[in-house]
């Protein structure tokens, strides 16, 4: 058995270690004592906890239209007339669908949910999981369970909640006349089978945090932005280098069929500009001006390299995606500071991407 701890309904008015709880150990011992009495019992034990009925809401769906299971945020919109609460302070809890597919859903305020927790959690327990006592019941028949000084109704029934014998005295002629009665219910089987359909309120924002040895899942998520970041690196400098050769052959093909005398390529770019007769360049060629660009400028950002071009006039060309407008600033500063006068021209917004022309003179 499981190590089970029953915040009663006594305790809803003031959140505090005096909150009058009962405790069910792995063992099948059953203890009533304040909840700080609890904790050091426990010593920091995992627990599954029951909350009461009290504390939230119970209500179910329209029939489901269709095989799929509805979203969360579907039936709560659904469900949002029902509720008679802002969406965004409660925290809803979706169970399974019955034969008429009729989703149950468990409704309790954020602001309680996040004070319960944060309590236990200072008193050094660890919550697993939390249910509620009066969703515990079998489903199978309607039912009424004496707990804890009231009546637990729910099973069958389209509810879910708590009545004192007054309030019982009032409900009979609206319960059905096969509800089964139970004075001393199993605790123990209760808790053993009663959990199985009922609904978690642990999920989402709530869900449990596994703190154990922190620092290496640090260490685990430093490692993987790490070789991503040297893997899109890597990608993005062979993509270049790629390019960067592809340009350099192409351009040696068109020299062969230009000028067709001229059988062996030394230095493409001097050659060509003998044959044209313009002055000798120096040594940082059109390319090495590239290879600086890529270096200085573009390797290190985030942008994507789509195309290469190079034009006698406008300089080289690169065609680029990036995440946003202001990653492209940024590219255009860092090109600044290197003394670089590039210019990006056509900036336009395509799905979740900004594309874009980077235009440099090498000789600017």
């Amino acid at each position: 058995m499981k190590n089970w701890l029953y915040l009663t309904a006594e305790g809803l008015v003031d959140l505090s270690t005096d909150w009058p709880c009962c405790l069910w150990s792995h063992t099948g011992q059953r203890q009533s004592m304040p909840l700080h009495q609890a904790a050091q019992v426990l010593r920091g034990q995992k627990i599954d906890l029951l909350l009461p009925i009290e504390s939230c809401s119970w209500l179910r769906s329209e029939p489901w239209p269709g095989r799929r299971a509805p979203a969360a945020q579907a039936l709560a919109f659904a469900v949002e007339e029902q509720l008679g609460e802002a969406l965004d302070t409660v925290h809803l809890s979706v169970g399974k669908a019955d034969a008429e597919r009729r989703y149950p859903l468990m409704v309790i305020a954020r602001e309680r949910l996040a004070a319960v927790l944060p309590l236990l959690a200072e008193s050094g327990l660890q919550v697993r999981s939390v249910f509620i006592d009066a969703d515990l019941l079998p489903t199978d028949q309607p039912i009424g369970i004496r707990w804890f000084g009231r009546w637990l109704l729910g099973g069958a029934l389209p509810a879910r909640l708590a009545v004192t014998e007054e309030g019982l005295v009032a409900l009979n002629g609206v319960l059905p006349e096969d509800m089964v009665w139970v004075d001393e219910p199993d605790e123990q089987a209760l808790l053993a089978e009663g959990f199985r359909q009922a609904i978690n309120l642990r999920h989402g924002e709530f869900a449990p945090r596994h703190s154990s040895l922190p620092w290496r899942s640090l260490a685990a998520v430093l490692l993987t932005f790490l070789l991503l970041g040297v893997g899109a690196s890597e990608t993005r400098f062979r993509f270049l280098d790629g390019e960067t050769r592809r340009l350099a052959e192409h351009n040696a093909q068109r020299f062969k069929t230009l000028y067709p005398q001229h059988g062996q390529i030394v230095d493409l770019t001097a050659q060509m500009r003998a044959i044209q007769g313009l002055p000798a360049q120096s040594r940082d060629t059109q390319v090495a001006a590239l290879v600086r660009l890529i270096e200085q400028v573009i390797g290190a950002s985030q942008v994507e390299v789509k195309r290469i071009d190079f034009a006698e006039v406008d300089g080289w060309k690169v065609q680029l995606t990036a995440n946003s407008f202001a990653e492209l600033e940024q590219l255009r500063e860092r090109g600044r500071q290197q003394g670089l006068a590039i210019k990006i021209d056509g900036a336009s917004k395509m799905g979740d991407r900004v594309t874009a022309t980077l235009t440099w003179e090498a000789g600017v």
